[in-house]
């Protein structure tokens, strides 16, 4: 959670443009994990890592994505984050 503030904090002060082939890549690692395949494939959720800017700019950060890869509590974090983003 932390790293999500940190992240948007560090937003204003940081190009906002985003790195296709670096959310990409890290998509990939994270389709290697079961818990992702299945989020990634469920209809509610898959567009959105296509055309939610939130969700691209979130999965940009390698260091997001590999402690999503590590710890269940930052896959929960990004689960919760998703269903928010599904609501805007």
């Amino acid at each position: 959670m932390l790293d999500f503030l940190l992240g948007i904090l560090s937003a204003g002060f940081v190009d906002n443009s985003l790195d296709t082939r670096k959310i990409d890549r890290n998509i990939e690692l994270l389709k290697n994990h079961i818990w992702f395949k299945d989020i990634y494939e469920d209809e509610k959720y898959h567009r959105l890592f296509f055309v939610n800017r939130n969700v691209r700019q979130y999965l940009q950060s390698t260091m997001r994505v590999k402690r999503m890869i590590k710890k269940e509590k930052s896959q929960r974090v990004f689960l919760v984050f998703l269903n928010k983003q599904l609501k805007k």
